[in-house]
């Protein structure tokens, strides 16, 4: 046996061992490689200004814990606590109101009525506050799982800012893989996830700082359901239904159909029609051109779908690696497409 053959045998060997050896992390690992890969813009800023690479991957790391782990991980602990200390009388008055509502719909809800009614004929409030009971253990399970998983997934993102760049020329002097197609791979990834990756802080923060603001209002917590609304925006489509549906039936449900119609009204108007609309992609659009070149240009119709598909495929993280995998699809095309053409000629 030829020892170029003995080496790639054990190579193969050794690197399936390292895959089960690693396989409880491998999803932390790329999702915070991709992170990493995201942030470079924010890594490069801290970098020149400390003229430091180990301050700027910490300050970046840190950056990230405020910004995206800290919220979420507020949001989970304080919802399972708040689901936990539901008062299964309050449920027991939003079914009285809500059957009272639906008797007295005018004319031209008539239709819809037997639907209602038949939605309602099953909905039991004794059973379903145990439900939320069980639903509050799994959440805080699942919260403390998150945490640990946060963990680990921030210092995977800080070894892959501080240590990326010769990991990364390292595998590829290893593969031996062309200088040019590396370079137009790392653009490519770069400057989509830096667009995936801003769109949705933009979009969380600053949907997320309206909802709260109007819910503060009204006297609820507003930076928890600021923080729902925030990760709920994330969701394409139905996520900020998901938010202010339930805060207007509760509000019925009390009597206070000026509260329900307001926050109903403000977040359809102002947050979904006027801030999600017109203001985002006029935020998104200042901040790629304060953090990435113009010319990267990325198709928003294929982020769109990529995100959906990750979300579906993937849970959570799929936001990010639904993208990751469809730029990396398409810049391979693109790069077989040039050498076919090069081959051609």
């Amino acid at each position: 046996m030829k020892k170029e053959h003995f080496t790639l045998i054990l190579l193969l060997i050794v690197s399936y061992a390292i895959y089960r050896l690693y396989e409880p992390f491998w999803m932390s690992i790329i999702v915070a490689i991709l992170l990493a890969i995201s942030t470079h813009h924010i890594q490069m800023g801290f970098i020149t200004l400390t003229r430091s690479r180990l301050w700027g991957s910490t300050l970046s790391t840190l950056l990230l814990a405020l910004l995206f782990f800290a919220p979420l991980g507020y949001f989970l602990f304080h919802f399972s606590l708040m689901l936990q200390h539901l008062d299964p009388t309050t449920l027991s008055t939003i079914d009285l109101k809500l059957r009272s509502w639906v008797s007295h719909l005018p004319p031209a809800l008539s239709r819809i009525e037997p639907k209602i009614e038949a939605s309602l004929a099953g909905f039991n409030p004794a059973e379903l506050s145990q439900h939320i009971l069980g639903y509050a253990t799994l959440i805080g399970s699942f919260a403390m799982s998150f945490l640990s998983g946060a963990i680990f997934i921030l210092i995977f993102y800080f070894i892959a800012l501080y240590y990326g760049s010769n990991i990364f020329e390292f595998f590829k002097r290893s593969a031996h893989f062309p200088q040019q197609e590396s370079t137009l791979i790392m653009f490519e990834m770069r400057s989509a996830m830096s667009v995936v990756f801003y769109s949705i802080l933009a979009t969380a923060v600053f949907e997320g700082a309206l909802f709260g603001i109007a819910i503060q209002y009204m006297g609820y917590n507003g930076l928890l359901f600021g923080i729902m609304y925030g990760f709920a925006s994330l969701i394409p489509v139905v996520g900020g239904v998901i938010m202010w549906l339930p805060f207007t039936l509760f509000e019925f449900s009390l009597g206070d159909s000026e509260n329900a119609i307001f926050i109903a009204l403000y977040t359809i108007i102002v947050i979904s029609v006027i801030a999600d609309t017109f203001i985002k992609p006029v935020i998104i659009k200042v901040i790629n051109q304060k953090l990435i070149k113009p010319q990267e240009k990325i198709n928003e119709l294929i982020i769109f779908f990529s995100i959906i598909a990750g979300l579906s495929t993937f849970g959570f993280w799929g936001m990010i690696i639904g993208p990751a995998i469809t730029v990396l699809f398409l810049t391979l095309l693109r790069i077989t497409e040039t050498q076919n053409e090069d081959s051609f000629h």
